[in-house]
């Protein structure tokens, strides 16, 4: 596996080594997949700069019968320690989301975000239907408790918890949806297409521009340059004024091969999957006068990066 960019974070807490290490799994499979990734490395890399990672996001259905949406993937986090720190609503896509934040400071953010499916024609309910109706149970009572209790209870089975929650993100969690089906979803909700493909697998990682440390990649302008110079193909705008609270963009998402039936049979066709994303955090003032980081996220910035994943 590769370095990833979490084992550089201070702990001797076995829960929240397991979280790390669970990360960096994460981290492993998006690198291999998303070469934009491999890209920044050699960029951050030969400028001497260092990676931070600011936030992991994720992707889920909204749903009733079965059970599903951010709930279902967030308990896992959860049980690790993870506490929910905003909540966010997107109207116009029909998506809700909340960030999660760890006790630790370091440990990076985590923005799962759902789609609303019964804010859908019905048609869209019905594909969505005929493939997540098949949805997998959600992550067992025994193992919430069991990654909860880690500080009191270490266990010689880490790599067995570790594969069994990374089976939540890594495994599509219904049945393979037909190809008819992800492209009329595709029409109405991009996202929700992207969900039917990926399942929950990680949507994008993030690099922290205020970790960089040096001044080549000083700030997100300068790091957009540096990656475009080095071949990255880029999101066109900045969203976020110079010396606002929040800055973003993304590289654009890479496309891979997915798995889809063609009157019933197995196939394969290609589809957007993930991309890599920057975010310079500004600073805040309280009620008090005190200033600090800001760590939250921006409804409308975070309604244009949604669109990184769309299909050209």
């Amino acid at each position: 596996m590769a370095n990833g960019p979490h084992q550089s974070i201070s702990t001797d807490k076995p829960r929240e080594r397991f979280a790390l290490q669970l990360f960096d799994q994460l981290w492993d499979r998006y690198r291999s997949r998303v070469s934009y990734v491999r890209t920044y490395e050699e960029v951050v890399r030969n400028a001497g700069a260092t990676f931070v990672n600011d936030h992991i996001a994720f992707r889920t259905f909204a749903g009733q019968q079965p059970l599903s949406g951010i709930s279902w993937l967030s308990r896992i986090f959860e049980a690790l320690g993870y506490q929910a720190a905003g909540v966010y609503n997107f109207e116009t896509k029909h998506l809700n989301a909340t960030h999660y934040q760890h006790p630790h400071p370091e440990f990076p953010k985590l923005f799962i975000s759902e789609l609303k499916t019964w804010e859908l024609s019905m048609d869209a309910q019905r594909r969505i239907q005929s493939f997540t109706g098949e949805h997998r149970q959600p992550i067992a009572s025994e193992t919430l408790t069991a990654l909860n209790a880690l500080d009191d209870q270490p266990t010689s089975d880490v790599d067995a918890l570790i594969e069994e929650a990374l089976s939540y993100f890594h495994q599509l969690p219904w049945n393979t949806p037909a190809k008819e089906d992800v492209e009329a979803l595709n029409a109405e909700s991009q996202y929700g297409a992207w969900v039917a493909v990926h399942g929950y697998d990680v949507n994008h990682f993030t690099s922290l521009i205020n970790s960089h440390g040096v001044d080549d990649l000083g700030d997100i302008d300068k790091t957009i340059a540096a990656l475009a110079t080095a071949g990255i193909p880029m999101k066109s705008a900045v969203e976020g004024a110079v010396g606002s609270k929040l800055r973003q963009s993304a590289t654009e998402a890479v496309v891979v091969d997915v798995d889809v039936t063609v009157d019933g049979q197995g196939a394969t066709i290609p589809w957007t999957y993930a991309y890599f994303e920057l975010a310079e955090r500004g600073e805040v003032s309280d009620a008090a006068g005190n200033s600090a980081r800001f760590e939250g996220f921006l409804g409308p910035q975070a309604t244009q990066l949604f669109e990184m994943t769309k299909l050209q």
